[in-house]
């Protein structure tokens, strides 16, 4: 079962673009790119989104962390 992580690698603020990118199997340059179209076309309330999928998603974790 495929999990929705940040990624700490691949990440511009908090490693939600990327985590999605990973998870979706597609550049996280395109995540990125639709998030920005929706955070305008939604007058920033798509923001909030971010802000909450940021403090809801674990960060991804290496093998040797544990």
């Amino acid at each position: 079962m495929k999990k929705l992580y940040k990624s700490k690698t691949d990440k511009k603020v908090c490693g939600i673009c990327g985590g999605l990118g990973v998870y979706f199997g597609i550049d996280s340059t395109i995540i990125r790119i639709i998030f920005i179209i929706l955070l305008i076309s939604s007058i920033f309330t798509f923001l909030l989104f971010y802000i909450l999928m940021a403090c809801i998603i674990p960060m991804e974790t290496d093998i040797f962390e544990q």
